[in-house]
């Protein structure tokens, strides 16, 4: 049940606002989701985070509230208010991911301001095409690697779970293509210490702040696995620095040989750390879980299997993918953007509005919570035909191209949109390339995969297939 207050008059209140905020218009007030006293919609957002949001914007509309507890937050669904704060007024609406802080540290997903503007300038370059054409073949070795180990499971008859499986390729895809050859013998200490660091954070989104302060094991182990990341990166940046290698191919070489064109300054080393662990959250999480969907989207539409296997025979034959190859894989690149519409790893985005604003006819207050949802967005009928249907061709041949802008944005959008963008699209399309060259997967029959909102849209309780083989390696 909804409850939308009307106006009845103006205050003296909003009558002053009016005055002295001219730009703003005073209007009803945003409706609301029903919820119990004290604690709100908290507790079916607890159980049903997902379906509770879609919820709230069907019911709602474009702009509507939701209370969690003691906090209110308005959920913005229509394309043209996403537009409005990510990239009509972004600087009005600033991020507000305190409790990875201490993870990121002042990487760009935590940084604001001047500083995050000169962090993107010097990092931009590392992501520049010409740049990632270096990391595809990295991409399809760990691929293949990969798959000679599944021949094993599929000779067997041996099922697995490919969520896993993705989490732990595009780990070591971005240890390789981070740190290169340094850490040759410390790859899986590295790997096993984010994958800790990892999941305390998902249990810190959940908890309060004061229990992350307590001695218990949990917090324990989340303190030695973020020792390890900073020993680890540190060491590796002396290293360099003591050798004369500050610029090399791979992305810390990158960061580190980055030099600001106004200045000539470079990052110091924290900044870098910080860097570091901001691309390699970023750089293996999403797009591992982006790949467990696409797998279990595939195996429950055998024709679009079918298309993308047909289109990798026609554009591959025998001979393994490279960045060459992608402009010509566009149905297996349309397969991963209908993915990422179905189930976008960053479900979420969240802002807060430093200042006063207006957002659909209604005022939005100074320190106001905002969540847009990509998942929501992406299932509006009235931009997504069949929303819940898993079909590539709209991304296919033009089809949609009279959609707003952001009624897709699975890496948002503005100035700050996901730096990494095309090196996970990249990623994506090659690893399902070259395994659906070489491999089927079938999915487990009686298994129920439901998605589940932690820090990134994850498949639980994990995607449980079997390997067939279908080509040579």
């Amino acid at each position: 049940m909804f409850i939308s207050f009307k106006q009845t008059g103006e205050t003296q209140e909003e009558k002053a606002l009016q005055q002295t905020v001219p730009h703003l218009r005073v209007s009803a007030e945003v409706p609301r989701l029903k919820g119990l006293p004290l604690v709100g919609n908290l507790p079916q957002f607890q159980r049903r985070p997902l379906a509770t949001l879609l919820r709230v914007a069907r019911e709602g509309g474009d702009v509507a509230r939701i209370d969690l507890a003691s906090e209110r937050f308005y959920l913005l669904s229509h394309p043209e208010h996403v537009r409005h704060v990510l990239q009509e007024n972004p600087r009005n609406h600033v991020k507000g991911y305190d409790k990875v802080a201490v993870l990121l540290g002042n990487g760009l997903v935590m940084n604001e301001g001047s500083s995050w503007r000169r962090q993107r300038r010097l990092m931009q370059p590392a992501f520049h095409r010409r740049r990632l054409a270096g990391f595809a073949e990295v991409m399809v070795g760990e691929t293949a690697e990969m798959l000679d180990g599944w021949e094993a499971q599929a000779s067997a008859e041996k099922s697995l779970d490919v969520a896993m499986e993705m989490t732990l390729l595009t780990q070591r895809i971005i240890v390789k293509t981070m740190f290169g050859a340094d850490v040759a013998e410390e790859g899986e200490r590295i790997a096993r210490a984010f994958g800790t660091a990892l999941r305390g954070i998902d249990t810190r989104f959940v908890i309060p702040l004061w229990m992350t302060r307590l001695p218990l094991p949990a917090n324990r182990r989340f303190e030695r696995a973020l020792s390890t990341i900073d020993e680890t990166v540190h060491r590796i940046i002396r290293e360099r620095r003591r050798g004369g290698r500050e610029d090399g191919d791979d992305l810390l070489g990158m960061l580190m040989g980055a030099r600001d064109e106004e200045t000539g300054e470079g990052m110091s080393d924290r900044q870098i750390r910080d860097e570091v662990t901001t691309i390699y959250l970023a750089g293996h999480e999403t797009t591992a879980v982006t790949l467990a969907w696409a797998w279990y989207l595939l195996s429950k539409s055998p024709d679009v299997a079918r298309g993308v296997r047909e289109e990798v025979r026609r554009v591959l034959g025998d001979r393994t993918p490279g960045i060459e190859d992608l402009k010509d894989l566009t149905y297996t690149r349309a397969v991963v953007d209908e993915t990422l519409r179905l189930y976008p790893a960053a479900w979420m985005i969240s802002r807060k509005a430093v200042g006063e604003d207006e957002i659909g006819g209604y005022r939005i207050p100074a320190g106001q919570v905002l969540f847009l949802s990509p998942y929501v967005t992406h299932r509006r009928e009235d931009l997504w035909p069949n929303p819940e249907g898993f079909d590539p061709h709209r991304f296919f041949s033009g089809d949609g191209d009279d959609r707003p802008r952001f009624a897709y944005f699975p890496f948002g959008g503005g100035p700050r949109i996901c730096i990494g963008n095309s090196f996970a699209l990249m990623e994506a399309t090659l690893v399902v390339a070259t395994v659906m060259q070489r491999c089927r997967l079938d999915l487990v029959p009686g298994q129920t995969v439901e998605p589940t909102p932690k820090g990134t849209l994850r498949p639980r309780p994990g995607v449980w297939m079997m390997p067939r083989v279908t080509g040579a390696s």
